[in-house]
């Protein structure tokens, strides 16, 4: 049996990673301007404001959040108060190259917490699906050289991406495993609401955490304002909302193959900003990375 993918989700599956390559690019830029956990939070509460006149009626005492809200509480700390957070302090000490190779490892962990924490089998076809999406985001990462692959070291924030990757993935799966009322669910701007509602608490207490170890240097201007702007609405607001339908409708396993996309979607913008030419090999990795989203996305 296939499980057949409307435009409309593959177009949503393909969004949400094309928002975060850029907030990869732009939260890598922003690092001497803003500490990262600060960055995390205050791109929370830029997105909160935005999304307030859309959803304000989810904060009412009457809310059907409120008998719902640990379960909120819990995804907002999982794809709001730690994934970011996490990402932006990787970003600190380790490359771009190291922090999208160890992200790439997304479907892995999908597999792995869908089996051992909510009983899901895993199949041949997606354990085939996650060789051919990892070897053709090896290949991109790579630049198609063994030596340069063999050169990566890991460092520690590596392994804040390791913790990252793990926050998504059981973000992930607790999006499919729901209770609440369809009024809530069905209204994407009250769902990320909810959501963002206990994450804004949760980034604003790290931040804290972070400000009283002395990191508190901010550098306004006009580029630490525009990266703002971005990561607020495109990876914050837009992305966010693509991904919860799209992950409901496809399902996580799937959803963490396109996430595949991001490091691929992170070569095309070097390309645009950076005059990089492309090479055979991004082409290539494309058709890995893509073929190993088909292949599991068939079920036998």
């Amino acid at each position: 049996m296939t499980q057949r993918l409307s435009p409309g989700t593959i177009a949503m599956l393909m969004a949400a990673p094309l928002l975060w390559a850029g907030n990869a690019v732009v939260g890598r830029a922003l690092n001497t301007l803003i500490p990262p956990i600060t960055l995390n939070f205050v791109r929370w509460l830029l997105a909160f404001a935005l999304l307030l006149p859309l959803a304000w009626q989810v904060l009412r005492p009457g809310s059907p959040l409120w008998p719902h809200w640990r379960r909120y509480a819990l995804l907002g700390l999982l794809g709001i108060g730690s994934y970011n957070a996490l990402q932006y302090l990787a970003l600190q000490t380790s490359t771009p190259l190291n922090v999208t190779l160890v992200g790439s490892g997304m479907p892995v962990w999908m597999l792995i917490i869908g089996a051992l924490c909510f009983g899901v089998p895993t199949s041949r076809r997606q354990i085939a699906g996650v060789l051919l999406s990892v070897a053709g985001v090896v290949l991109v990462l790579s630049r198609g050289s063994w030596e340069q692959l063999l050169a990566l070291r890991l460092v520690p924030g590596d392994l804040y991406m390791v913790a990252a990757t793990i926050s998504w993935s059981f973000y992930s799966w607790l999006l499919v495993r729901t209770s609440e009322p369809r009024e809530l669910r069905g209204d994407w701007a009250a769902f990320l609401m909810a959501q963002m509602i206990f994450g804004l608490g949760w980034s604003g207490a790290f931040a804290g955490v972070e400000w009283s170890l002395g990191a508190t240097q901010i550098t306004w201007g006009w580029p630490l304002a525009a990266g703002l702007a971005f990561i607020a609405v495109g990876p914050a607001i837009l992305a966010y909302r693509f991904w919860g339908v799209a992950a409901q409708r496809a399902g996580p396993v799937v959803g963490g193959f396109f996430i595949n996309l991001t490091p691929l979607f992170a070569a095309v913008l070097s390309t645009v900003f950076l005059g990089e030419a492309p090479h055979l090999y991004h082409a290539l990795a494309f058709a890995l990375i893509v073929g190993g989203i088909v292949v599991s996305s068939r079920r036998a």
